[in-house]
């Protein structure tokens, strides 16, 4: 049997001796659903009677004070039964998730191309639409702020800049024998989940309303729903069955689309849905944030970093949104899996008249974890030495050179075990050898490969945040429903609190199943985000699990006469001494004995403490590693390159379901890629984002796969009390394709001799790696 799917009997304190539920690969819950078109989506929803429709009127300019708005025109438009603005919200206009410095509807001013001004209520969704682009409004231009340097250079940021400083990294880089300095350029992503932004708004009776909505973070929908119209948080039910993707594009931007459709709906009294285009969605939502870096630093003759300055400025866009954390996360990444003695942090979100940038997967850690990768391969260039030698010297080690710059000590570091593995089969040495002896004879297309680590911490920035709640339901013939506040957004985190929940309770998954999130059931829910769905939800559901097997095992010990302790559960059997029971006949018997069978769960993750102005303390529980081979093929003519071969090898700690897992690092390293090389934001002068729509924005598809993709899991254990011991896997393999990107550098390198660092930006998009190749020969002939 694979080892990857091979069952193993856990050592937490768990009562079924039999077959286990978790451990093993299981397929997603939903999959037939999605293969056979028929899994309910927010727009699948039946619509009630009298249902109307809406569409968002947009900006158009990037920064502007509104002197008119006209909409005689919208109103008179076919289908039209409303036009609604910001004088129509009854309470506060901010849907910022943080700072109130979002509005829900623009007054008076706007600040970006796309931002919403005002509302239009129709028939149908085409009504609706085509009537929102008649609104006629008059604006007198202000001065726009349209880059991350022209904020940094105005000093315009939505947040106070952040600093972390250990040692004296300016003595040690200026006493160093070897010093570099330079500035690095990555781009932004748009989320492009498969299901856009939705939300269908139903009045309920005695000032109630239920909505149904596309997102990452009930609660909050529901929080902003009630500030909004003024309300009690206890009127407003939010549900979410499922998403057709998020990756954090829907943890607070789908407030704005939620507060919409209920403030239509309330105010007319009847169910209103809101569903933008691809095109309007793109260019209203915010993406993953873009930074630039500038960096000093000091290293030896070995390549050992001695000393690291670097200067983080980052797109915030318009508002503050969720950009403070994200900073937060990128400075606490930046070290990545490397011992940074001296080291100095400046972060800086640069205030823009653009869209305002939100969570992306990742969180800022990509970005952060990006610049000391690229540090790196520059002093590797400098001293002469392969990148991957120079990455391993620079590791944390064990019980030495083990502490952060922020003050965590690294306790559970397996990322050299894990770098010995894939080196091997990978082939890492021979392969690059290969590369080389290609190179050689090779004038025009030229071969790379690299090989990058990932060192990834979980939890959320903010230690209230890392808490959950579950309800579990035993029905009387032996069934069981579960509720947590977590949303399943296909990463199948239902199939894996339900997998939990069947293993504490004996029984067979079949009998569990999982109920839409809904927030008149698990009340005060933290985002499904951070990677933190499985740890904090599974733990919640495996707590009133817990309990109620408790129960069950109190009632099975009193019937058959013997000590609580003897009892078991496993196979849908409860043995007790001679008893031997069927799961449903024992919860049938116990319904009739009042034994209560629903119980609720909670957790708090533990060890956690965070000083936000310090920047100092235990922001993550513990770290996930990684570490991803790839082999490139780039026309240095054209810009065109292929991934020939990818080597993932991924700590998950002990999986939970190792078939999901490895769907989550394949689709993460996918995904990574595409931002690092295809999917590149761009704005016209005047502030327009002019790829926002499929026809002028790249994501991978199939064909850039590579035909070799060795994805496996490494075989570890977590040393903290997880979810069964594993690790979360959302985010952390987002950082593997790092290789990627710097093997098409070490492919670009080649035109000089690997002696000149290619200035390669983020996205490596043909032009990019054009631009690179043409600069190496440059340099090149300068050098004759």
């Amino acid at each position: 049997m694979n080892k990857q799917t091979e069952p193993f009997l856990l050592d937490e304190s768990v009562a079924t001796e039999a077959a286990p539920q978790v451990g093993i690969s299981r397929p997603h819950e939903s999959a037939h659903l999605h293969v056979a078109g028929t899994a309910t989506y927010t727009d699948d929803i039946p619509e009630l009677a009298g249902t109307l429709h809406a569409a968002l009127g947009m900006s158009a300019r990037a920064h502007a004070r509104i002197r008119s708005i006209s909409l005689d025109k919208v109103r008179a438009a076919r289908g039209v039964v409303a036009v609604l603005t910001a004088d129509d919200i009854p309470a506060v206009n901010d849907c910022g998730p943080i700072i109130h410095d979002d509005p829900i509807l623009a007054r008076e001013v706007v600040q970006f191309i796309g931002q919403p001004v005002f509302l239009v209520v129709a028939s149908s969704h085409d009504a609706a639409r085509r009537a929102a682009r008649l609104g006629e409004i008059e604006y007198e231009d202000l001065p726009p702020v349209l880059s991350p340097e022209a904020a940094h250079a105005a000093g315009s940021y939505v947040l106070p800049p952040m600093h972390l400083t250990r040692g004296e990294p300016a003595a040690r880089i200026g006493a160093a024998a070897h010093r570099d300095s330079g500035h690095i350029r990555l781009g932004g992503q748009e989320q492009f989940y498969l299901e856009g932004q939705i939300s269908y708004a139903v009045p309920k009776e005695n000032d109630g309303m239920h909505v149904w909505c596309s997102t990452q973070h009930p609660t909050e929908m529901q929080h902003a729903v009630a500030h909004m119209l003024g309300w009690h948080v206890h009127q407003v039910q939010v549900e979410c069955r499922r998403m057709g993707g998020g990756f954090g594009g829907k943890e607070s931007q789908s407030a704005l689309f939620a507060c919409c459709a209920a403030l239509a709906a309330w105010k007319l009294l009847c169910p209103v849905k809101l569903r933008p285009d691809r095109d309007d969605d793109m260019m209203i939502t915010g993406k993953r944030h873009d930074f630039v870096f500038d960096y000093q630093a000091g290293h030896d003759a070995e390549g050992r970093l001695e000393g690291v300055q670097v200067e983080m400025v980052s797109r915030a866009g318009f508002s503050a949104d969720l950009s403070g954390p994200v900073m937060t996360r990128a400075i606490c990444h930046f070290d990545n899996a490397y011992w940074l003695p001296d080291v100095q942090i400046d972060g800086y979100c640069g205030k823009t008249n653009t869209q305002s940038n939100t969570a992306f997967r990742g969180f800022g850690g990509p970005q952060g974890a990006f610049a000391i990768e690229y540090i790196l391969d520059n002093v590797a260039r400098a001293v002469g030495r392969d990148a991957f030698d120079v990455r391993r010297a620079n590791l944390y080690g064990k019980g030495e050179r083990n502490v952060t710059p922020y003050g965590q000590t690294v306790e559970d570091n397996v990322i050299h075990e894990l770098l010995d593995e894939l080196e091997a089969s990978s082939e890492y040495r021979a392969r690059r050898a290969a590369t080389r002896a290609f190179n050689a004879a090779s004038p025009v297309l030229k071969k790379g490969i690299a090989i990058t680590p990932v060192k990834f911490g979980i939890s959320f920035n903010v230690a209230h945040f890392n808490q959950a709640g579950a309800l579990v339901h035993v029905y009387n013939d032996g069934s069981v429903l579960v509720n947590h506040g977590g949303t399943e957004m296909g990463q199948g985190l239902n199939t894996k609190v339900a997998m939990v929940v069947a293993h504490e309770l004996g029984i067979r998954l079949e009998r569990v199943r999982c109920s839409a999130t809904d927030t008149s059931k698990v009340a005060n829910t933290s985002a499904t985000a951070a990677s933190t769905g499985a740890d904090l939800n599974g733990k919640a559901a495996q707590d009133a699990a817990r309990q109620i097997r408790e129960r069950l095992a109190a009632f099975a010990a009193r019937k058959a006469g013997v000590d609580v302790s003897e009892v078991r559960f496993g196979d849908d059997l409860v043995v007790a001494g001679e008893l031997r029971q069927p799961f449903d006949e024992l919860a049938r018997e116990a319904y009739v004995a009042r034994v209560q069978l629903w119980s609720d769960g909670f957790y708090t993750t533990p060890k956690l403490h965070w000083d936000q102005s310090k920047l100092q303390g235990r922001p993550f529980y513990y770290f996930a590693y990684g570490a991803a081979c790839s082999e490139v093929l780039v026309d240095t003519l054209t810009g065109e390159w292929r991934l020939l071969r990818a080597d993932v090898l991924h700590d998950a700690g002990r999986s939970l379901n190792p078939a999901l897992d490895i769907g989550q690092v394949e689709g993460a390293f996918i995904q990574g890629m595409g931002w690092l090389t295809t999917e590149e934001l761009w704005w016209n002068q005047n502030g327009k984002l002019m790829t926002h729509a499929p026809s002028t924005y790249k994501i991978p598809t199939v064909n850039d796969c590579p035909e070799t993709f060795n994805v496996r899991l490494f075989q570890n254990r977590n040393v903290e009390d997880s979810i069964h011991r594993s690790k979360a896997v959302g985010e952390p393999p987002l950082l593997l394709p790092f290789s990627v990107f710097f093997a098409i550098r070490d492919a670009v390198a080649a035109l000089g001799d690997y002696r000149i660092n290619p200035p390669l930006t983020a996205p490596a998009t043909g032009e990019a790696i054009l631009d690179a190749a043409d600069a190496v020969r440059e340099a090149v002939a300068a050098q004759e």
